[in-house]
């Protein structure tokens, strides 16, 4: 029978340790050897076991033997005794773990995704650039939201927006030179909400949504796939980013990881999947920083980048650095620091609060080329066609 604390483990080698350790009684040296591992890495692994299983409420040497489900952690355990010391009630209070139910659910989405039929290579364009890259930025596209002309000016629906996203990549791919690397750039906000409930993931604000939730995915899904076949047609090797925004923080995980499964055999296509909200990219000198800019403001994106351990080493390869940001609907570009950010502009339309605050903005998307050595060399805005 397996060891109670079997059910705590996340990794294949914190199972290991825990067979070994609790289910055959050996040492944790002779366990730490079979595993290849010091006797002080065995002992993470353990330990990293023992504190979920406490955070849950399992700790036999506390009399703690009754754990909540996965998902839920202990708030406090109130255990009564008998006489001889003996535990005779228990009281456990739990709350909801929201770091957990956030990794439970990204395990579920990435599981869901094996069982996708896999999208079969194209073969590449024969004649390309390779010294040059072009970035096709959408960002706070806003899909499922829905907006009423009488009462703000653009009427915006899941259908609208469906034409007005395939006909802006495609504008887009056709003004682009012939770049040996296409970036589709999806800089946050993809959707206009983030679970069953039409509402903004922090504040809990109420949206005018046009879909059921499970619609808005399927949607999502298609128009994200259809953008990247047709740029797989168009462009030699191709980057995709999907950014997490405030309105889809958990929408740009599962979107990025079904890009990712559906072209897992396509080996021009590179993905960048971090669960970190800032992500980067190096073209020969030229450096392409993205945020969505709901958490660092435009003038102080130039600080984190070059100074995030994570990113130092591309910062100081680069010649040339490009900060993409997003979150305000309107277009602003500053220089400082040695980086350029620059604020890109939405396609869709504007809901109620929008227009009912004032907030006018010019609508349009954008392709911008860049050389491996001489940084941005063309770009053109396109604006919305339904």
């Amino acid at each position: 029978m397996d060891h109670p604390l079997m059910q705590f483990c996340s990794t294949q080698k914190q199972t290991d340790a825990i067979k070994l350790c609790y289910g055959k009684g050996l040492s944790q040296s002779k366990a730490a050897v079979i595993m290849q591992m010091t006797r002080s890495a065995l002992k993470e692994h353990i330990r990293a076991v023992k504190n979920k299983a406490k955070r849950q409420g399992y700790s036999p040497e506390n009399d703690w033997l009754h754990p909540v489900p996965d998902g839920h952690k202990i708030k406090g355990v109130s255990t009564f005794y008998d006489e001889d010391g003996t535990p005779i009630r228990q009281w456990v209070k739990s709350q909801t773990d929201e770091q957990r139910q956030f990794e439970i659910l990204i395990e579920r989405l990435e599981a869901a995704q094996e069982g996708l039929p896999k999208f079969k290579p194209t073969p590449p364009p024969k004649n390309y650039d390779t010294n040059l890259l072009s970035l096709l930025t959408i960002t706070d596209f806003h899909l499922g939201m829905y907006a009423y002309e009488a009462e703000t000016g653009d009427d915006w629906n899941v259908k609208i927006a469906r034409d007005v996203f395939l006909n802006s990549i495609s504008d887009m791919i056709n003004t682009a030179p012939k770049a040996g690397t296409g970036f589709l750039c999806q800089l946050g906000d993809f959707l206009h909400w983030d679970g069953i409930l039409s509402v903004t993931p922090q504040s809990g604000h109420i949206l005018d949504a046009d879909t059921r939730y499970g619609k808005l995915v399927e949607l999502a899904m298609s128009v994200m796939s259809e953008a990247v076949r047709m740029m797989l047609r168009k462009f030699n090797k191709v980057v995709v980013v999907s950014a997490e925004g405030n309105h889809d923080i958990s929408g740009s995980i599962w979107l990025r990881k079904h890009i990712k499964q559906l072209f897992a055999d396509e080996k021009r296509l590179t993905v960048i999947d971090n669960e970190f909200p800032y992500y980067a990219y190096l073209h020969g000198e030229t450096m392409l920083a993205f945020h969505h800019g709901h958490k660092v403001k435009l003038a102080q994106l130039h600080k984190l980048f070059a100074s995030e351990p994570r990113f130092r080493e591309m910062w100081g390869q680069a010649n040339y650095t490009y900060i993409h940001t997003g979150h305000y609907h309107h277009e602003r570009l500053i220089e400082d620091g040695g980086a350029i950010a620059e604020m890109h502009p939405t396609l869709s339309g504007r809901d109620a609060y929008a227009a009912r605050g004032g907030w006018v903005s010019r609508r349009g998307a954008k392709v911008i080329t860049y050389d491996t050595t001489d940084g941005e060399i063309a770009r053109v805005t396109v604006r919305p066609r339904a």
